[in-house]
């Protein structure tokens, strides 16, 4: 507890180092005239601006508090910490710090692996040298050690300079994939005979696998999907993006309903790898009436709130796409009554996780949707995202978050 007050503390003076920095004196008066002082005083400013715009204390708090913490726990999730607690500490931390290594390691292409393993050699040679050296143990240079440790940090920094660019590069393509998903979903919001629907995608990193969509019909009615593809990132994009122009695809040969679930299913099932999986809530609105014919394939309830009256669920109606070819689906049919409202969203809502590892829960949804009835339809979606991340505080958000809201 004392070395996590002291963590705290050392953030929170790193935190307000930085904005004393960025608040700090205006540049130095050109006393002299003759505009050293003011080339000065601009490269001093370029300079202050390069390491401290944009940045605020709840970054550099995160960058110790989470990204820290989630650092290790991406590198040691392989590492079975029960199987060796039991070891003394002189030989537990060994093991911990051996295991670690060894999946850092797996993690680097081969020709890196090999780099790496010699940057960590030069290290422990350099401070074996530098401790027999302070010890006086025996008549071994100082330079010597500090060689070592010069190699090390070289041949570190190397590495860390070639990873950077593969990232980079590699964050380059996924801002495009990110503004082609964008683009795969419709882009503000609808309306239609007195019908107003809003939605919000966040993806958990650059691209998810949320998914949804606003198809117009005959007969003034809309076919609403909402769905989640299991996993996240860009394997779940590229599934997300295959959901689209699938649903697309039959509701153009006339497909809908039950059958046109069915024939997603049978189509995810054989196109999609086995460890994967959708959850989709399709509907078909009626816009002049209200009638709402709805499937629930295994997705979050949808909320629906009645005047007055605590939030109706619409629970799931068949199992999740893409396991069994055989599933049957059933719909149901509910009305969206003037002045109701319907919220449609995904897990990334309800289990969010705070650093408590306490989650946000339906319940909560339920709770904010009833106090919250007043709230113009526009701004629901906003107050709501704003209330799960307050909730989630420091913790960074682990899955992706999709609401929609129908109005009448």
């Amino acid at each position: 507890m004392a070395f996590k007050r002291e963590f705290s503390s050392f953030s929170q003076r790193l935190a307000d180092f930085a904005v004393r920095f960025e608040t700090g004196s205006g540049a130095s008066r050109d006393k002299d005239g003759c505009g050293h002082g003011a080339r000065r005083s601009a490269f001093n400013r370029d300079l202050r601006d390069l390491f401290t715009k944009g940045v605020t204390r709840e970054e550099l708090r995160n960058l110790f508090e989470r990204d820290a913490r989630e650092a290790f726990r991406f590198y040691a999730r392989e590492v079975d910490f029960a199987a060796i607690e039991h070891l003394p500490w002189y030989k537990r931390y060994p093991a911990i710090a051996w295991k670690i290594f060894v999946a850092l390691a797996h993690k680097l292409s081969p020709a890196r692996r090999i780099f790496f393993a010699a940057a960590t050699l030069a290290f422990i040679l350099g401070w074996i040298q530098q401790f027999i050296f302070l010890s006086q143990a025996a008549d071994v240079p100082h330079s010597s050690g500090a060689l070592w440790l010069f190699i090390s940090f070289a041949i570190l920094f190397l590495l860390l300079f070639i990873e950077l660019r593969d990232k980079l590069d590699l964050k380059g393509d996924l801002e495009i994939a990110r503004e082609i998903q964008f683009g795969l979903v419709p882009q503000g919001p609808f309306q239609k005979n007195g019908t107003s629907i809003y939605c919000y995608m966040r993806p958990a990193n650059t691209v998810g696998g949320d998914y949804y969509d606003i198809i117009e019909l005959e007969n003034d009615r809309l076919a609403i999907l909402v769905g989640d593809v299991s996993g996240k990132g860009m394997p779940a994009a590229l599934l997300m993006a295959l959901l689209q122009g699938s649903v697309r695809t039959l509701l153009t040969a006339g497909y809908r309903g039950a059958e046109l679930m069915a024939k997603l299913n049978v189509y995810l099932c054989s196109n999609i790898p086995e460890n994967r999986l959708v959850t989709l809530f399709y509907g078909e609105l009626d816009t002049v009436t209200g009638g709402l014919l709805y499937i629930n394939a295994g997705h979050n309830p949808p909320l629906l709130l009645r005047n007055n009256q605590s939030p109706e669920r619409l629970a799931a109606t068949a199992l999740v796409l893409g396991i069994d070819p055989g599933t049957g689906f059933e719909s149901n049919t509910t009305q969206v009554n003037p002045g109701e409202r319907l919220l449609l969203y995904t897990d990334g809502v309800s289990e969010a996780f705070n650093l408590r590892e306490e989650e946000y829960g339906e319940a909560r949804v339920s709770a904010f949707l009833q106090t919250h009835a007043t709230v113009p339809p526009s701004e629901l979606i906003q107050e709501l995202v704003s209330d799960v991340l307050k909730f989630c505080g420091a913790a960074r958000l682990t899955d992706d978050m999709t609401l929609m809201t129908i109005a009448r």
